[in-house]
């Protein structure tokens, strides 16, 4: 049982999987859930049984970014939306940085704030109904929680352009196409595909997803030199994990390793 009220949290083996839990406000962001979200990512990252990460929405909609009921529409509002964006850009840099795979599952619309959260995943499941929406220029304020990083990088600059500037939403055959997500998956069958995609995972060479996944992020800042001297380092580096001896003593036969992410 969650013991979050705005999120829920639930541990299956070696997997982690949190949801946004706040269906009948389209699982809006409030301070509550993205206090709770900080504190559940950071449990999860930290937690070396933990060997994969799951992110969905409970109900029909995955996340539409800020609650906007909580907002006045002035000045005010200052103090309110930095705090609640400074607790979801933490939440969202433990994601990013976290030495699991992370896997989201995106249902319905996800908007706003919700982009880079569904954005976010080392694989990115959405079901056929799901829609991505910028929506920032809407209600006359920039983006953030990672989408004007996320964007640029997965689309181009001129697609993360178009899509920021003509505010026009992407549906789930378009995001796949463009590469916002990894996969479309019938609508029935997202959350057995998100579970079964984490417990795949979860199975898999913990320390060298890690590896790899830090390793495609610094290939952004990295010259090609650089970027050559990371991956033999830590490929070399990775040799003395348990994974790799099991790697190695099952390769060529017909039984698949049994990796123990150590």
């Amino acid at each position: 049982m969650s013991e979050y009220e705005a999120i829920e949290l639930t541990r299956d083996g070696a997997i982690g999987h949190i949801a946004f839990d706040r269906p009948d406000a389209h699982n809006s962001l409030n301070e509550q859930m993205t206090g709770e979200l900080v504190e559940a990512t950071h449990d999860l990252v930290s937690d070396d049984d933990v060997r994969a990460i799951a992110l969905s929405g409970n109900g029909p909609v995955f996340n539409t970014g800020a609650d906007m009921t909580m907002l006045t529409g002035d000045g005010s509002d200052e103090p309110r939306i930095g705090s609640l964006a400074s607790e979801l850009h933490e939440f969202m840099s433990q994601l990013v940085r976290a030495p699991k795979p992370v896997v989201t599952g995106v249902g319905g619309v996800a908007a706003g704030g919700g982009v880079g959260p569904a954005v976010c995943g080392d694989i990115v499941l959405v079901s056929e109904s799901a829609r991505f929406e910028f929506a920032y220029p809407r209600i006359g304020l920039s983006g953030d929680s990672g989408s004007t990083f996320f964007l640029p990088r997965l689309l181009g600059l001129r697609r993360a352009q178009e899509l920021a500037f003509r505010d026009e939403p992407i549906g789930a055959e378009e995001a796949v196409d463009l590469d916002l997500a990894t996969e479309v998956v019938p609508d029935a069958e997202l959350d057995d595909r998100l579970t079964a995609e984490a417990e795949r995972l979860a199975d898999g060479p913990t320390q060298a997803y890690a590896a790899t996944k830090r390793l495609l992020w610094q290939s952004f800042d990295n010259s090609i030199d650089e970027q050559l001297a990371e991956e033999a380092e830590t490929i070399a580096g990775l040799t003395n994990t348990e994974d790799f001896s099991r790697g190695h003593a099952a390769f060529g036969g017909d039984e698949e390793p049994d990796f123990t992410g150590n």
